[in-house]
């Protein structure tokens, strides 16, 4: 089988120099040297190609409610930002790419499954607006005092970040990406990184580029998660960071049976000595079993960070140079699979921490989490469009809502819909271009009862 195997890609590499060749004739020989800085492709395994047996459906659940109510939660930002808390649904046409709603899809028709959180009216001369309910700007309100009481854990782990860089500083615009997943506020660049100027501040380089920079190491800081939870609060403070012996948590879903099969691998993983994220990783030899061993604490500490043990795998590839990362992440991530768990919902994939939860749920979850929960709560609507009012008709109903009308109150409440199977969810019923509701999602995922 090995030999057939030879034979095939010596064939195919003749194959492929017979193409170049005649090419180089016919386009020159400048068509051979941009062969030489074209990447190839690899014959890496990609995250689509796994086996269904390595998917946790559970986590898939979250990956689609969290792509849902991320479009909801941009949408109250941009209201947000503008002095009445409205705008035209017109302008809202330039938000188009970060809600993925691509036309021919209304703007219009999206805002309206959620009447809950938005409402439509006209003005006299016939725009269309959009504004949020006062249940929405409730949450708003609620949102900016739980920001307030976590800023402290925030700085917490901004500073613990900035103490896991090979400079002990990273730029301001790829922390920006992770202001939601910190639980950082929305003025986090202008006001927030200046509150706390015993732990960093702001500098900038010579080509104008911001970055925050640690102010000064402190030991106490320097301590994993994994340590916490095995030593618990009274354990000794290191001076100076070094290898760490700790097993990594793991689970695996319960229809996956390779995990015997590997067990002996795992085993000597588990087992082998790394480096602490907070060491100086300078020197280390990229590629090494220490140095894959040493990313996989990184990204473990990094998912800890977060408010729902979550980030987008785009965001992680950003601090490769800065936090000393393979360049082939998404390769690492996919082999420690019981650490990690990769979801390929969507347009980004989302990297999760498998031992934060517990089927969909996180075990943990800070009041942040379960402030998006209410809104989760508010998504979604069935029955028929109701007709938007114009201004001059709105004009008596004082401290109303425009959609709090009259016996169809009940109605709001998302209708769920039985019958979808796992099945049918694997084979592309959550697409990224077909909206779905919330309850919808959850019973995408189980399978039929009997009635």
């Amino acid at each position: 089988m090995p030999l057939i195997h030879f034979r095939r890609k010596m064939m195919a590499y003749r194959v492929i120099g017979t193409v170049i060749e005649l090419n180089c004739s016919k386009y020159g020989s400048g068509y051979k040297e941009s062969l030489q800085h074209t990447r190839l492709m690899t014959t890496s395994k990609r995250v689509q190609d796994r086996s269904t047996k390595k998917r946790v459906h559970d986590l898939e659940i979250v990956t689609e409610k969290l792509k849902i109510v991320s479009k909801v939660l941009f949408l109250m930002e941009v209201l947000k930002k503008e002095a009445e808390q409205i705008i035209t649904v017109r302008s809202l046409d330039q938000y188009r790419r970060q809600i993925n709603l691509p036309k021919p899809h209304k703007i219009s028709d999206f805002i309206r499954k959620s009447p809950k959180l938005f409402e439509l009216y006209k003005d006299q001369k016939g725009v269309l607006w959009c504004g949020m309910t006062k249940e929405a700007e409730d949450l708003v309100a609620e949102e900016e005092r739980l920001l307030e009481e976590h800023a402290d854990k925030a700085a917490e782990h901004v500073t613990r970040f900035l103490m896991m860089s090979i400079d002990k500083r990273l730029p301001l615009d790829k922390i920006a990406h992770f202001r939601r997943d910190f639980g950082l506020p929305y003025d986090f660049r202008t006001s927030w990184v200046r509150k706390y100027p015993q732990h960093f501040r702001v500098v900038k380089s010579e080509d104008e580029i911001e970055y925050l920079e640690l102010v000064s190491w402190n030991p106490a800081l320097a301590v994993t998660e994994l340590e916490k939870k095995a030593n618990g609060a009274n354990g000794d403070i290191l001076p100076t960071p070094g290898l760490l012996s700790l097993p990594f948590p793991l689970k695996f879903p319960p229809n996956y049976k390779k995990v015997y099969r590997y067990g002996g691998k795992i085993d000597h993983f588990q087992k082998r000595s790394y480096l602490s994220p907070y060491a100086d990783a300078r020197g280390m030899q990229a590629g090494s079993k220490e140095f894959d061993k040493r990313a996989v604490a990184i990204m473990h500490e990094l998912l800890s960070f977060t408010i729902e043990k979550r980030l987008v795998t785009d965001h992680l590839t950003h601090f490769r140079w800065e936090l000393v990362m393979p360049q082939k992440l998404m390769r690492l991530l996919l082999k420690h699979f019981g650490i990690f768990y990769v979801s390929e919902r969507g347009k980004r994939f989302s990297v999760f921490l498998t031992e934060a939860y517990e089927g969909s749920e996180l075990i943990d979850k800070c009041p942040l989490v379960l402030w998006k929960e209410k809104v989760q709560n508010l998504i979604g609507y069935r029955g028929r469009k109701r007709r938007i009012e114009t201004f001059d008709e709105l004009t008596d109903m004082e401290d109303t809502s425009l959609f709090e009308m009259d016996s169809e109150n009940e109605n709001f409440d998302a209708e769920l819909e039985q019958g979808e199977t796992i099945d049918g969810l694997g084979n592309g019923l959550l697409a990224d271009d077909v909206e779905m509701e919330i309850g919808e999602i959850c019973n995408a995922y189980k399978d039929n009862e009997p009635s």
